[in-house]
């Protein structure tokens, strides 16, 4: 019979690898994400578990505790992509809080191009999803707004609408989510909308 230690540590190693691989996945993640997505309760315990982490692990510290993966922890998951603290953070973190509020979908893919060819090179049309998932039969895209100016939202949502036309996302119009920061953001965002089935979120929204 195994002993109760033996039980708890084989926990720990699911849980550990849990977290490992969902870094894999999502690339950067705050404390408190990794806390919502493993259900680890209360502060004290996820700060626990991700210490006795730390050989996995990177930190750093923007506005709050933010984590990914180093070589050792790379290694065990099997993952080649290399996450650097320099690289746009504030961006992952935005997108990853529609990760946790649409329940952390199975189907969920970060930067998915979707590409419709016209007639002519001209009119070829490619846009670089910052997320993609499945809610049933309908596409769900997810649109990250945190540094770049109007103006290419504006482009990027008319190649939305030119791609739906052509029945790129199926038989089913998807449904386009942004997030952004601030309400007057987000009202832009709805304007330049008009007409396509989309809910625009502020960071407000996950952290008020």
């Amino acid at each position: 019979m195994k002993s109760p230690v033996h039980h708890l540590e084989a926990k720990r190693k699911v849980r550990e690898e849990a977290i490992l691989l969902t870094l894999k996945r999502l690339d950067f993640l705050t404390r408190n994400q990794i806390q919502a997505i493993q259900n680890l309760k209360s502060d004290r315990n996820a700060q626990r578990v991700l210490k006795q982490m730390e050989e996995y692990l990177s930190v750093i510290r923007d506005g709050e505790f933010v984590y990914y993966l180093n070589a050792a922890g790379r290694a065990l998951v099997n993952c080649d992509k290399v996450r650097k603290s320099t690289g746009n953070i504030q961006h992952n973190i935005m997108r990853n809080h529609i990760y946790i509020a649409f329940g952390c979908p199975e189907s969920w893919r970060n930067e998915m191009r979707i590409r419709s060819e016209g007639a002519t090179k001209k009119e070829n049309v490619t846009c670089v999803a910052d997320a993609l998932f499945k809610q049933g039969d309908v596409y769900v895209i997810v649109e990250v707004d945190n540094t770049q100016t109007m103006k290419k939202n504006q482009a990027k949502i008319e190649r939305y609408r030119i791609l739906r036309q052509r029945g790129s996302f199926g038989m089913m119009a998807p449904k386009f989510v942004w997030i952004t920061n601030s309400e007057h953001r987000r009202e832009e965002l709805r304007k330049l909308s008009g007409g396509m089935n989309t809910q625009v979120f502020t960071t407000s929204d996950f952290t008020a």
